[in-house]
């Protein structure tokens, strides 16, 4: 009955070093089938909706995404384009080691795959682990351990890194990597950030209301708890056509959200003591140190604005317009 969106959001680091996931899209990709013959599963959707953001950039992507996404498929399609991942392996996956160059070449098919080895044996080697302080975004004075090996990896039918990390709170991870130049640590620091996004999202709920739409669709069909998905193609043009509307109407309202908490964003990292300066209320975990909140920029961009509008270097244009529509029976104090 709710809506599943895929969102994808770019890592961005500020000036003092903070990090922040700025939304770029997001898009439902659950619900709808329009054609029995759309066979497309939720990695193909965002496999689709990742290299339409990649053409815009013009550059290759390193995708970081929780272990839905380790899927051999998935992954020949983002190095068909040029593309990587880092994900989380499950704890019970098999690869294998590389196959030893022969001396002399046998007839036949050469082998492809070497020893059988399962990631949970591996980690049971203390002596192949190595100490190093936690890269993970916010630790501190925290060592673990890690292990890095190049295996063969079957899904995707090609070496991929492997990663057992050992946290002293946390237990042991399985990381995985298409990328065989990343650093061990590199990779762990980069899968760390993934509460990034699930932190924007919190704020694009609570805070900016980017998945609060209300539009609702007179004519459609009412629908069980439990339904699953609508199928379409037997329904008339006019009425598919007016899903299609309804549909394109929740995605602006969230492509909206997304780039007011872009700028919301942009504002906290690269504005901080401004931002911070304007914010008239009070938390209980001030640390005008840090960038702030999503919220805290959004109550100093409404304590601001009244200075905003009154002051004489507004552009001409938009003081006319303003002129033209201000209330006023409303005083905007300048203060």
């Amino acid at each position: 009955m709710g809506h599943s969106f895929q969102a994808i959001s770019l890592l961005v680091q500020g000036p003092s070093g903070h990090v922040a996931a700025v939304p770029l899209t997001s898009r439902i990709h659950e619900g709808l089938v329009f054609s029995n013959r759309d066979s497309r599963t939720l990695l193909d959707k965002l496999a689709v909706l990742l290299f339409s953001i990649a053409n815009v950039l013009a550059r290759s992507v390193l995708l970081v995404a929780d272990a839905y996404y380790a899927s051999g498929k998935f992954i020949h399609q983002l190095l068909a384009n040029g593309h990587h991942l880092v994900t989380r392996a499950k704890s019970n996956a098999v690869a294998y080691l590389p196959v030893p160059m022969p001396e002399h070449r046998r007839r036949g098919r050469p082998r492809i795959y070497g020893e059988k080895v399962r990631l949970k044996e591996l980690a049971q080697d203390d002596a192949a682990f190595t100490s190093a302080p936690s890269p993970v975004y916010g630790e501190n004075n925290v060592t673990l351990r890690y292990r890095c090996l190049d295996l063969i990896w079957r899904p995707a039918a090609r070496l991929v890194r492997f990663v057992i990390v050992r946290h002293p709170q946390r237990g042991t991870i399985f990381l995985l990597s298409t990328d065989l130049t990343l650093a061990p640590l590199d990779i762990l620091m980069l899968y760390g950030y993934r509460f990034r996004i699930e932190l924007g999202f919190r704020q694009a709920v609570h805070v900016l209301g980017a998945y609060a739409y209300h539009f609702w669709m007179c004519g459609m069909k009412p629908l069980k708890r439990g339904d699953g998905d609508q199928y379409l193609h037997r329904t008339s043009d006019a009425y598919r056509a007016a899903i299609r509307r309804k549909i394109a109407a929740f995605h602006v309202h969230v492509q909206l959200g997304c780039i007011a908490q872009g700028l919301l964003q942009h504002l906290s990292l690269n504005y901080t003591a401004e931002v911070w300066l304007c914010f008239r209320s009070w938390l209980r975990t001030m640390n005008p140190a840090l960038p702030p909140s999503e919220l805290v920029a959004a109550n100093a961009l409404r304590a601001a604005i009244p200075g905003f509008f009154s002051s004489f270097l507004l552009d001409p244009k938009l003081k006319k317009i303003l002129d033209q529509y201000r209330r006023s029976d409303i005083h905007l104090d300048s203060e």
